[in-house]
C-alpha cells in the first residue's frame, strides 16, 4: 500500500515510517497540513495517517479540506487528544478512524487493513448486473461511472 503520513513531530513521522515500511507499505511524510493537501492531490493514496495537531492546518481543517478537494483516501486520524469531543470532531471532519496516542504499530497496521480490505467491489458488480438489464438490451450508455463519486443517470439518456 502507499500510504501517507502527516506528522509533524520528525521523531515520530520517522517512526511511523520504519514501522509501516517494515511491512511493505511504501510511506511518503507530510510535516504540515498544507503539504498533505498537495501532495494528496498529486497522488494517490490507500489511506492517510494524520496527526490532529499541525502547525499550520490542524488535523481537522487538514481532513475536512481534503474531503472538500475531492481526496476520498481513508484517514486514520493518529493523535494525543482522547477526548470524546476530539474523537467526534475528527469523525465529523472525514476521517474514518481514529487511534490516540500511545498506540501500538500493530495495532495501527491493523487498522490501516482493515480501511484498505473495506474497499470492495459489490457496488461495481451490481452496477454491472443493472447495466446488462437496462443498457445492454437497448445499445445504450445511460448509467456513467462518475470517477471518485460513484454512478449517475446520463442527462441524454445514454
Amino acid at each position: 500500500m502507499r500510504l501517507l503520513v502527516v506528522e509533524d513531530d520528525t521523531k515520530m513521522a520517522s517512526l511511523l515510517q520504519r514501522g509501516l515500511t517494515e511491512n511493505g507499505n511504501a510511506v511518503d511524510i507530510a510535516a504540515r497540513g498544507e503539504d498533505a493537501l498537495w501532495m494528496a492531490g498529486a497522488h494517490e493514496y490507500d489511506a492517510v495517517v494524520l496527526d490532529v495537531m499541525l502547525p499550520d492546518l490542524d488535523g481537522f481543517a487538514t481532513c475536512d479540506a481534503l474531503r472538500k478537494a475531492g481526496v476520498w483516501s481513508p484517514v486514520l486520524m493518529l493523535t494525543a487528544r482522547d477526548a470524546v469531543e476530539d474523537r467526534v470532531a475528527g469523525l465529523d471532519a472525514g476521517a474514518d478512524d481514529y487511534l490516540t496516542k500511545p498506540f501500538s504499530i500493530a495495532e495501527l497496521r491493523a487498522r490501516i487493513r482493515a480501511l484498505y480490505e473495506n474497499r470492495s467491489n459489490v457496488i461495481t458488480v451490481y452496477v454491472r448486473y443493472v447495466r446488462e438489464k437496462i443498457d445492454r438490451p437497448f445499445g445504450r450508455h445511460a448509467i456513467e461511472t462518475v470517477q471518485g463519486l460513484g454512478y449517475r443517470l446520463r442527462a441524454d439518456g445514454g
